[in-house]
């Protein structure tokens, strides 16, 4: 390190006080650094970016609370907090796998592992402070978000020889730049030159997000397969194959693309929100249950944990018990039971005695106490609805609903879907599935095993056009269950051997047949599909 130029610089290290002014302030004033601020609290870190520019900031993973390091430094990026002429690095004891992909995800200038010597230290703020000097023109430009100017000045340097050090930081920059530019078409071309001369990850995958946003979707799918094999590019290629499928309305698929993603780097909230929306929209009320359990698991004691995450498991194991068969209801109340315990346990000071009145009466439909659910929710408030978060609206309109509430159900929705669109933190997918959810629940009057009953009633009585109806729509909020689909394919044999079916009923018997193929079944439901599918062979 340049003496001269360490004694220039600015650095907050933002650690344990102990720690932080112990060995690495040793390490910092051997490296001839004088200017050093030292922090422990996040709030006060913020104040003091809002003050002063930084030079470079060491930031430790874990301060008061698990993740707060991380959420730190997020938080510090979503608000444009940070200048681009700020060096990041995160430091960290602990390199365990989903805390490594957890950090390198939002991509801090480097990541140093304690313990480390002044020597590492030396080597890699050496390099990192050169590279954010070389390229401060640049950075600079960036703060400003004139990308223009930004791209010109990445070319100069690109055709100075004397920064031919620094090429490769202004050749990922410079991709970086066209995307965010709009420049789409330049963004593919520069990325396929670079990869004619060597196949570097970050051009592949810039090369595929330009393909998808120049709308060659197909090709972009083709090489996200192939590089999602690739450790090194896997969490990445998750994510843009998840941002693909949504595109093509392929929510089946973007939901299995970001559970990949989750399960690498599992410590990423707003994935799984987004994996949330997802199973909502696919009505995958198995995955939406176990989805909340794991925002309730990795948020556990980190600045994250929020009192309505334990009563979202408890919707969700709600939701999920409205969907499946009696024998798996007793255990799903059970479940969310427990979570509502561990809220009451987790977060004594907080009452939120609506929201547990509204779930307490969603449960007693569940258990056949229709009238004394009927009571509870009576006493809930449908006309002040602006105090509720949006999780508390969603399980009131779907409590309204099923005590035959439509117009209160309705109304609740709609005030949703306008919060939603009204909030940019609500991502588009759940704006999609309020809509969606509004519509069916205007569409369709009864609760799911209302109308499984209802159209198992009608196929006894041989009524099968409504018994037909009423599977169809079933299936339609129950797609992932097999006594549903089984139901609506013995419905769709007997009218097919009555007539020829329409396109449309013969893509619903696909879809049934995905849905029992991927499902572990009964021997009883075995023994139908078989029977079925002996139907079927016969027919066509």
């Amino acid at each position: 390190m340049q003496q001269e130029l360490a004694k220039q610089l600015k650095i907050l290290v933002i650690d344990d006080p102990t720690l932080a002014q112990g060995y690495l302030k040793f390490a910092l004033q051997e490296l001839g650094f004088e200017h050093i601020s030292y922090t422990d609290q996040t709030d006060a870190a913020i104040q003091r970016i809002h003050d002063t520019h930084y030079d470079l900031i060491l930031c430790a993973y874990h301060l008061r609370k698990d993740q707060q390091g991380l959420e730190f430094y997020r938080h510090c990026l979503e608000q444009d907090l940070i200048s681009q002429r700020t060096a990041f690095v995160f430091i960290s004891a602990d390199t365990s796998a989903d805390i490594v992909h957890s950090i390198i995800e939002i991509k801090p200038d480097d990541f140093l592992v304690k313990p480390f010597t002044v020597r590492t230290l030396d080597r890699r703020l050496t390099k990192i402070l050169n590279q954010k000097r070389a390229l401060r023109d640049i950075l600079s430009a960036i703060d400003q978000q004139d990308f223009t100017l930004a791209l010109e000045r990445t070319d100069a340097l690109l055709t100075n020889p004397a920064r031919s050090e620094h090429y490769p930081a202004a050749l990922r920059l410079k991709g970086e730049l066209l995307i965010r530019s709009n420049q789409h078409q330049k963004a593919h071309d520069f990325y396929q030159a670079i990869i004619n001369v060597q196949s570097f990850a970050w051009a592949q995958l810039g090369l595929i997000e330009s393909l998808r946003l120049i709308g060659h979707e197909d090709e972009a799918e083709k090489r996200l397969l192939r590089l999602a094999l690739k450790p090194d590019a896997q969490l990445v290629a998750f994510d843009l194959l998840s941002e693909l499928k949504i595109d093509q309305r392929d929510f089946d698929m973007a939901l299995e693309s970001t559970l990949m993603a989750a399960e690498i780097s599992p410590r990423n909230i707003q994935r799984h929100q987004k994996a949330l929306n997802l199973s909502r929209l696919t009505h995958d009320y198995q995955k939406q249950f176990e989805i909340t359990k794991n925002i309730v698991r990795f948020s556990r004691h980190t600045v994250n944990e929020q009192a309505h995450y334990y009563l979202n498991v408890a919707r969700a194991g709600v939701d999920y018990a409205m969907a499946s068969d009696d024998e798996n209801t007793t255990l799903l109340l059970a479940q969310s039971n427990d979570y509502l315990k561990r809220y009451r346990q987790q977060f004594p000071r907080q009452q939120a005695l609506e929201e547990i009145s509204v779930l307490q009466a969603r449960i007693l439909y569940l258990q056949n106490e229709k009238s004394k659910a009927k009571a509870l929710i009576d006493q809930v408030n449908d006309e002040t609805l602006e105090a509720d978060n949006i999780d508390a609206l969603l399980d009131k309109a779907k409590a309204f609903h099923e005590l035959g509430l439509y117009e209160k159900s309705l109304r609740v929705l709609d005030e949703i879907e306008s919060r939603a669109k009204n909030e940019p933190e609500q991502a588009r997918l759940f704006v999609r599935y309020v809509q969606q959810e509004r519509a069916e629940r205007d569409a369709i009057r009864m609760t799911p095993k209302e109308l499984n009953n209802e159209a198992v009633s009608r196929y006894q009585r041989g009524d099968m056009e409504l018994a037909l109806t009423h599977f169809r729509q079933a299936f339609k909020i129950m797609p992932k269950n097999p006594s549903i689909a089984l139901n609506l394919m013995q419905t769709l044999v007997f009218k097919a051997q009555q007539q020829p079916l329409s396109d449309t009923l013969r893509q619903i018997m696909e879809e049934c047949q995905v849905t029992l193929e991927n499902h572990q079944l009964n021997d009883e439901q075995t023994h139908r599909y078989q029977r079925i599918q002996g139907y079927l062979q016969e027919l066509f």
